[in-house]
């Protein structure tokens, strides 16, 4: 990772300033800082955080407190890629409760209880903005959020004679580079897995954020790709349809990652939930996006080899 700098907002205030301390909270978690001690905030470097800091440093004076503004090229006992991370794993959380409303708002409508879903479906999308906002290095856990409002904006879109997805010939997909997220979850290990096993048993893996800069890679469970959620199905169950895999341990392993990914209970299949959260747990370590993959086609393996007995 190429060098970077970094703003540092030291500060203290009264402890009677009980007013004054929400404010700047409130500000501070509106600019996505991070914070790394009791009383000091980080942010990327350019002109507008400086700016902001800069803004606070000086409300933070009026109400009788003292602020440093400093700006540093590294940070003691942290790399930038550990800094870069902690920045990801804010974001990350903040998708991750967005995400958890949009379930929610689908749930609504499917107990035939959203009528209000458009108004749900626009203030969600204006959280998702705030976010992406203060979103400084581009966080993996925005493509979970995206892909439910997709799902939001579909429900209000009138069905006009839709036609079914054109069957794939798994052959005419052999030997390519397909392209996904980093740090893969239940349904991209899962997809991943299906991929190798019953669609191009040569694929390789490569991860990346925007498909853009890879274009000749075929992009899986990402917005707006062919090979993501459509409808109620996860990727997984996208793919199983499209290139029309019909063994019945894969039909039920669909079932399986559908509910751990969606978190919807449609299924009632608790069997991938273990996995989910083994794949959750490896993610947090310092394993690469490649181990952790290969991690994850294991068990879908094991579990494929145990549901054909």
């Amino acid at each position: 990772m190429k060098s970077m700098m970094w703003l540092l907002l030291l500060y203290a205030l009264p402890t009677r300033r009980t007013s004054a301390r929400v404010s700047l909270w409130r500000k501070l978690k509106k600019f996505g800082a991070v914070q790394l001690k009791a009383s000091a905030y980080v942010l990327p470097d350019n002109p507008t955080q400086y700016e902001r800091f800069q803004w606070l440093a000086t409300q933070i004076k009026d109400a009788g407190g003292e602020a440093t503004l400093i700006r540093v090229a590294e940070i003691e006992g942290m790399s930038n890629e550990e800094m870069v991370q902690t920045f990801n794993e804010a974001r990350a959380a903040e998708y991750k409760e967005l995400a958890a409303a949009c379930r929610e708002t689908l749930a609504h409508r499917k107990r035939g209880e959203g009528g209000e879903v458009a108004a749900e479906l626009e203030r969600h999308q204006r959280r998702f903005e705030e976010i992406r906002q203060t979103d400084y290095f581009r966080s993996p856990g925005v493509h979970d959020a995206q892909i439910l409002l997709e799902r939001l904006e579909k429900l209000l879109v009138p069905h006009r004679g839709v036609v079914a997805a054109e069957r794939l010939d798994a052959g005419k997909f052999v030997g390519r580079n397909w392209l996904t997220r980093p740090r893969p979850g239940i349904d991209r290990a899962g997809s991943a897995w299906l991929i190798r096993k019953f669609i191009d048993p040569k694929a390789r893996f490569v991860f990346g954020m925007e498909p853009a800069k890879q274009p000749q890679a075929l992009p899986f469970d990402m917005a707006d790709a062919e090979f993501s959620h459509h409808g109620d199905d996860c990727t997984f169950e996208t793919l199983v349809k499209r290139f029309g895999i019909a063994d019945k341990a894969v039909l039920k392993m669909a079932e399986m990652v559908h509910d751990a990914d969606l978190e919807d209970g449609k299924f009632q299949r608790a069997e991938c939930f273990g996995i989910n959260a083994v794949m959750s747990g490896w993610a947090k370590t310092r394993m690469s996006d490649t181990e952790l993959l290969a991690k994850g086609l294991e068990c879908f393996e094991g579990l494929y080899q145990h549901l054909r007995r």
